[in-house]
């Protein structure tokens, strides 16, 4: 499972306007809302899991990345988001540094080994500096989702 595979246009945000990580997971959550990934009902849950798993340890992983995740019986299929900030967002990540891009998913509650792959695919793909310079520079969603569906070029 690829970013590609998950994003549209319309689940990334070019330019956060959060500063701190729960504005930013509530940014993401809530522009997943408003393009019905998640349902309007299910919003205060899907919030809860990821703090929940936030609490355990800081999805801020270093290299200016972060990827809040979790599971919920409140999605049926994986839906995802991007951020990105240019100025940075606190987020608690393991290298103290800000983080600028911010990928966000649930996973169904019972696809344990989807989430492991999607986190594993997702921190492999951004852990490449030359994907992260062409995330910087990208101008537009449409170009940001250019990158995640061409990393090699």
């Amino acid at each position: 499972m690829t970013l590609a595979t998950l994003l549209s246009a319309e689940q990334i945000i070019p330019e956060m306007q959060a500063t701190e990580r729960w504005s930013a997971i509530t940014e993401l959550v809530d522009l997943l809302v408003t393009q019905e990934r998640i349902a309007p009902e299910d919003r205060r849950n899907v919030l809860d899991a990821l703090q929940e798993r936030e609490h355990t340890m800081s999805t801020g992983i270093g290299l200016g990345i972060a990827i809040p995740h979790a599971s919920s019986d409140k999605v049926s299929n994986v839906v995802a988001a991007f951020g990105r900030s240019k100025n940075g967002i606190e987020f608690g990540a393991l290298d103290h540094a800000p983080v600028r891009f911010v990928v966000l998913f649930v996973v169904p509650k019972d696809q344990f080994q989807i989430h492991l792959r999607t986190l594993a695919a997702i921190a492999k793909f951004l852990n490449d500096r030359s994907v992260r310079e062409r995330l910087a520079s990208a101008e537009a969603a449409q170009d940001i989702l250019e990158v995640f569906d061409a990393p090699g070029r």
